[in-house]
C-alpha cells in the first residue's frame, strides 16, 4: 500500500507555528530564513510572535503555512528520507497544493514563497471589501448544494468552493447570492448554513483577476515535473506534467477544491496512510470523516517528525 503526503491550507495557521522546529533543527531555521529572504521581510517574526490578525492576512498566511510544511520536509530529508522512494503521491488543500509541489521539486522554496505572496495579494485585491462572501453548508449532499447554488445564481454568481467531505461544503460568490443560497440550503434541510468570516470569496468566478495574475506569475517561474505525482485539487486525479500543473493552479483560483474526491481517490487506489505535513490537523480530521479506512497522521512537531522517520525508515 502506498502512502501520501498532504499539505494544509488557509485556516491552519496559528501564532507560534514552526517555532519548535526552528529551535530544534538547523534545516528548519534555514527554510524560514530562505522564505524571509525571498519576501524581503521577517515573515518568521510574524509567524512566531503575531499579532494573529497580521498572520491571518491572506498574503502572509499562505507563504507562512508553506514555510512550516517545507521546514518539516527539509528536516526529514536531512535525516535520510528520500521522498520519491517512500511517498506515492502528494496533495494539498488550496494553497497547500503549492507546498506539495515545492516538496515534490516543481518549485524552489523561494519561488513558492513569492508565488504565494502574489497569490495572496491578488486574491485579496480581486473583489472590493464587502462585495463577496463564503458560507459553510453542513448536512447536504454535493448535488443538493450544487442545485442550491444554481437557484441562487439568479441574483448573482455563487458556486461550491470546497468539498471537504463529511457533509461539509463551502460556497463562495457575491454576498447577496451566498446569503440567498444559505437560505435555500436551510429550507432544503441543511443542518447548518453558516456565513464565514473571510476576507474574500475564494475559489469563485469573482477571483478571475487573481487567476490572471497567477497565469502571468506561473508563466515566468522556473518549474520542473514533480518527482512525485500530484493529486490536483480541480481534478482529484494524478498529474505529473509541470505545464499542465501550472494551468491547473490557475484554474484552481476560481475552481472547486475537490478534497472529498481526493481522499476517496486515495482510498480506491490503496493509498491508506496520509501524512499531513505542516501546521494543524485539519486534513487529518477530514480524512477520517471521508473514509474511515484511510489513516491521517499529522506531522508538525519535532516528536511527530521522529515518529514519522521511525515508521518510514524502518
Amino acid at each position: 500500500m502506498a502512502l501520501a503526503f498532504t499539505f494544509p491550507g488557509q485556516g491552519s495557521q496559528a501564532v507560534g507555528m514552526g517555532k519548535d522546529l526552528a529551535d530544534a533543527f538547523p534545516e528548519a531555521r534555514a527554510v524560514f530564513q530562505e522564505v524571509d529572504d525571498a519576501l524581503g521581510e521577517k515573515l518568521s517574526d510574524i509567524m512566531w510572535n503575531g499579532p494573529e490578525e497580521t498572520l491571518t492576512l491572506t498574503a502572509n498566511a499562505q507563504p507562512a503555512l508553506m514555510a512550516v510544511s517545507m521546514a518539516a520536509i527539509r528536516v526529514m530529508e536531512a535525516r535520510g528520507l528520500v521522498l520519491k522512494d517512500k511517498v506515492g503521491f502528494v496533495a494539498g488543500h488550496s494553497l497547500g497544493e503549492y507546498s506539495a509541489l515545492c516538496a515534490a521539486g516543481t518549485f524552489s522554496i523561494a519561488d513558492t514563497a513569492r508565488l504565494l505572496r502574489i497569490r495572496g495579494n491578488a486574491m485579496q485585491a480581486a473583489v472590493p471589501a464587502g462585495k463577496g462572501a463564503m458560507a459553510a453548508i453542513i448536512g447536504l449532499e454535493h448535488g443538493d448544494v450544487e442545485a442550491t447554488c444554481a437557484e441562487a445564481s439568479a441574483i448573482g454568481p455563487v458556486q461550491i468552493a470546497n468539498d471537504n467531505g463529511g457533509g461539509q461544503l463551502v460556497i463562495s460568490g457575491e454576498k447577496a447570492a451566498v446569503e440567498k443560497a444559505a437560505e435555500i440550503a436551510t429550507a432544503k434541510g441543511a443542518k447548518r448554513a453558516l456565513m464565514l468570516s473571510v476576507s474574500a470569496p475564494f475559489h469563485s468566478a469573482l477571483m478571475t483577476p487573481a487567476a490572471d495574475a497567477m497565469r502571468e506569475a506561473l508563466a515566468k517561474v522556473e518549474k520542473h515535473n514533480p518527482n512525485i505525482p500530484l493529486i490536483a485539487n480541480v481534478r482529484a486525479a494524478p498529474v505529473a506534467d509541470a505545464t499542465i500543473i501550472a494551468d491547473l493552479l490557475v484554474e484552481q483560483v476560481t475552481g472547486q477544491v475537490r478534497w472529498r474526491e481526493t481522499v476517496e481517490w486515495f482510498g480506491k487506489n490503496d493509498v491508506m496512510t496520509l501524512y499531513e505535513i505542516g501546521s494543524g490537523k485539519v486534513l487529518t480530521g477530514l480524512a477520517r470523516r471521508i473514509d474511515k479506512a484511510v489513516t491521517g497522521i499529522a506531522v508538525n512537531t519535532p516528536e511527530d517528525i521522529e515518529k514519522t522517520l521511525e515508521a518510514l525508515l524502518a
